[in-house]
């Protein structure tokens, strides 16, 4: 188990790094993920970059050290190190499996060519896509250091009628027993946070992810 999944692992459980202002620097868990994690008054940096770049570069950021890592100074200066790229910082949530199948009829989508399986290969490994009627979309793969990672889409005509909510769960069940579920989630697409929220997962931190070009 890489660094990044034991924190990971311990944050899941409610064992989140310690409030003290300080910044954790490790290596990237694989080639494919760098980033950013904010805990509570705690952040980590997930990068095969040099250390002491990465620290020196957080003290030159004009902010309250507790938001040196998140700021966009700092995660612009990483990207131009890395030579990457990131879409957003998104709040990071999970929650723990649930016995049985999903109650959500879900049909399972195969083909390799489909933009949301497209999509999700280029972040995550062992990707599995589902649909529903309504329009309702849900994907699972392995993402960030190994962890299961859920994402879902609502059709424009299904939405506000807890669809999303129902995806969320189901996911839930898609995961093996004793294991835990991530999703991020935009802050400021509220209705992905509120539907994430009433299927169970709590927030955790933030994240940001920087992608290779």
């Amino acid at each position: 188990m890489t660094e990044l999944a034991e924190i990971l692992e311990r944050a899941a459980r409610g064992g989140f790094p310690p409030p003290d202002g300080g910044t954790t620097v490790i290596g990237q868990p694989d080639r494919r993920d760098a980033g950013v994690l904010a805990f509570s008054a705690h952040s980590v940096v997930f990068t095969d970059e040099d250390p002491r770049w990465v620290r020196r570069t957080l003290a030159g950021v004009d902010c309250d050290t507790l938001a040196a890592a998140m700021n966009p100074w700092f995660l612009t200066a990483l990207m131009a190190r890395t030579g990457r790229a990131m879409h957003t910082i998104d709040l990071l949530t999970v929650a723990d499996a649930l016995p049985g199948p999903p109650e959500l009829e879900l049909r399972e989508i195969e083909d390799p060519g489909h933009p949301r399986v497209a999509r999700a290969l280029k972040f995550r490994d062992d990707v599995r896509v589902w649909a529903s009627e309504g329009g309702g979309v849900l994907v699972l793969g392995r993402g960030v250091a190994g962890r299961w990672e859920a994402a879902i889409e609502v059709g424009e005509g299904s939405r506000g009628r807890g669809l999303g909510r129902a995806l969320a769960v189901a996911a839930r069940h898609l995961v093996p027993d004793g294991d835990v579920v991530w999703a991020q989630q935009a802050p400021g697409n509220a209705r992905s946070v509120r539907a994430f929220q009433a299927a169970g997962y709590r927030p955790v931190g933030s994240e940001a992810l920087l992608v290779a070009h």
